[in-house]
């Protein structure tokens, strides 16, 4: 009998010691999750400013560029992904982090080592697919920036900025065709309002015109930029095919080193045109020539790399810390601000056409994404009804 209750005050302690270790291993991870919410708050907040920043200077320092004797069209796109090595950064940072991890559980890396990972750290942790995924992506990147880069050099910053604002219509085309996402009628409402807001542009020609642009040069420009927008909205559903079929792990660290292939890709494609085109050879003719002096050229092409690149990285680092929802709000809230630093530094008219167009690319933009909240919510809802048994692994920062 006494052996019976030595047993059970034994159980209850023991219970009791599992039980408090228990609250303090919660304890600490509801701490750890609050700091890894907080650092993803200000990876967040930075990759705002430089989403927001880089996105109305990118393309003013663009048209800076033409206006002031700039004749480039494969040097302009060049200029748009040859600041990639900024992404060695955030990479390095990442590597770190991931080897200092791998060392505190060395014993359980050691098990999972299989040809297959061997085969993938061949590729710097890609597999043979995923990698020449990248490299095809990166040939469209560098065709695409050479589309709007011709397309900027005839119009407007305020007519090409509302064009590009399309590639959400060619997006949901695309993603029917590439990943047979449905369309619901916030979609539809949404491609027929830009649709209808690209029109309108292209019935207003005359008083739209930059100085010394001849209309066939502003059509030109004008269905060049559509085509830009086109290939980027092929991009971007074409981007999570590649995601879907090669089965990674989609991480902040695996984005940003796709994009460094990516732009790499695209810059060594524009340098091989430049060659061609022996745009290395005018650079000092055309900084020397250049309206507001050589050395403020040279100032105008290095900003717009880094603007250019700036804007990149800062739509990953929303999209991953947030979401594409909040991403595409963000650049909807700033194309007008877009449009008013045109009309303010290059002096370009803002017309009843261009108002009426931008107001219909707005509530384009707001009926494709309240379309997106609802079906997130939809879903958020439809996962909470589902009892979870696994414990949820928090994304990593």
């Amino acid at each position: 009998m006494k052996s019976i209750v030595e047993n059970d005050q034994s159980n209850m302690k023991g219970g009791v010691l599992v039980s408090s270790n228990s609250h303090e291993h919660h304890h600490h991870q509801e701490e750890d999750n609050k700091k890894k919410k907080k650092m993803k708050l200000v990876i967040l907040i930075v990759n705002c400013i430089f989403l927001s920043v880089a996105q109305i200077t990118g393309p003013l320092l663009l048209r800076v560029y033409y206006l002031h004797g700039g004749q480039r069209k494969w040097l302009s796109s060049w200029l748009q992904t040859v600041a990639f090595p900024f992404l060695l950064i955030p990479i390095s940072v990442s590597w770190f982090k991931s080897k200092s991890k791998s060392h505190d559980s060395r014993s359980i890396s050691a098990i999972d080592v299989n040809p297959t990972t061997d085969r993938k750290l061949r590729f710097g942790g890609f597999s043979p697919k995923l990698f020449i995924s990248c490299i095809f992506l990166g040939i469209i990147v560098g065709l695409d920036s050479f589309l709007y880069a011709y397309g900027v050099s005839y119009l407007p910053v305020s007519t090409s900025s509302l064009l590009m604002s399309t590639q959400l219509a060619f997006t949901a085309a695309f993603a029917l065709l590439l990943v047979r996402q449905k369309f619901t009628p916030y979609s539809i409402n949404s491609v027929v309002l830009l649709t209808l807001g690209a029109v309108v542009l292209a019935f207003h020609t005359n008083g739209d015109k930059p100085i010394g642009v001849s209309k066939d040069q502003y059509f030109l420009g004008f269905f060049v930029t559509l085509g830009a927008a086109a290939l980027f909205g092929f991009m971007l559903p074409f981007i999570e095919l590649v995601y879907r079929k090669a089965c990674e792990a989609v991480t902040y660290d695996l984005v940003m080193r796709m994009q460094f292939i990516i732009s790499m890709v695209a810059t060594v494609f524009c340098t091989i045109a430049m060659l061609i085109n022996k745009d290395f050879q005018a650079i000092s003719r055309e900084a020397k020539g250049f309206e507001l002096g050589e050395t403020k050229y040279y100032i105008v092409l290095i900003f717009t790399a880094v603007s250019m690149q700036c804007a990149v990285v800062g739509t990953l680092g929303v999209i991953h810390c947030a979401s594409s929802l909040f991403s595409g709000v963000l650049m909807t809230l700033l194309l007008p601000i877009q449009q008013i630093c045109a009309i303010f530094f290059f002096n370009e008219k803002f017309s009843a056409e261009k108002g009426m167009s931008l107001g219909l690319s707005i509530w384009g933009f707001a009926s494709y994404f309240y379309g997106e909240y609802k079906q997130t919510k939809k879903k958020t809802n439809q996962h909470k009804a589902v009892p979870i048994n696994s414990q949820e692994i928090p994304d990593e920062v």
